[in-house]
């Protein structure tokens, strides 16, 4: 069995929100919704001290809501998720694979977890993802409108991801989606997150650029879809009053 770690990206201030509390903190149902994602992993058996990065502004506010059931480290610039995630190494270095989730996913399931880490055990040299495939970008999937686009080839590998800020019109029309939570092979990821660029719209180290260097090194992708409401990020209070509602719903399933 590989070895696995677990880092949670949560350094966001979250300033859409317009919350003084880092948007992680932010609570839905009277909890912190970074808790709902802890209680999962802990649900799923992954990791029992999850390492989360933060920013040092908000590093006060995590300790004071988690306490020391976490590792914090520090992403002292925003300069992407893939910058993020760099910061974790040197305290990943006995992992095999690494998994990669988010702060302000409260919805995400130990089964789709598990079902991450069965893809990874079963392809243990490839880049192993959760997808999302939307019926359309309305109504209540309005909010995945701004989420990157899922690049396969011909034959329907996975070959790359494109934010939509550098997406021409075609791929706008893509609806498999990439929520961004991977299990990657260590080794790999460390050596490569050193090959990102920011040459893109907004000037940051994309997480997501991953997939394109896999696939120009010939390395496995392998993905598994998942319901879209499983994976939806909270970044608007507009997404917050979607997230609340369904969380209750949710609650009294």
């Amino acid at each position: 069995m590989l070895s696995q770690k677990v880092v949670i990206l949560a350094a966001g201030l979250g300033k859409r929100m317009k919350s003084n509390l880092p948007k992680s903190l932010i609570p839905i149902e009277g909890k912190p919704m970074i808790k709902y994602l802890l209680e999962a992993i802990q649900q799923s058996g992954i990791d029992t001290s999850p390492i989360v990065v933060v920013s040092p502004g908000t590093k006060t506010a995590f300790t004071d809501a988690l306490g020391c059931q976490v590792e914090y480290v520090l992403q002292t610039e925003q300069l992407g998720t893939g910058h993020a995630l760099a910061q974790a190494e040197a305290v990943c270095v006995s992992a095999d694979r690494i998994i990669v989730l988010y702060g302000d996913h409260p919805f995400i399931t130990p089964a789709s977890i598990k079902s991450l880490l069965f893809l990874s055990d079963q392809h243990p040299h490839a880049v192993a993802l959760l997808t999302t495939t939307v019926p359309n970008l309305e109504g209540d999937y309005l909010p995945f409108t701004n989420w990157s686009r899922i690049l396969r080839d011909q034959s329907g590998n996975i070959v790359g991801d494109k934010q939509v800020k550098d997406a021409n019109a075609e791929e706008l029309k893509i609806l498999e989606l990439n929520p961004a939570i991977y299990s990657l092979p260590a080794p790999w990821v460390w050596d490569n997150l050193k090959r990102l660029t920011n040459k893109n719209a907004a000037s940051e180290y994309y997480l997501t650029d991953l997939l394109a260097l896999a696939a120009n090194q010939n390395l496995p992708i392998v993905s598994v879809d998942v319901s879209p409401f499983e994976v939806i990020g909270v970044n608007t209070p507009e997404e917050l009053a979607i997230a609340s509602n369904l969380k209750g719903l949710s609650l009294q399933a």
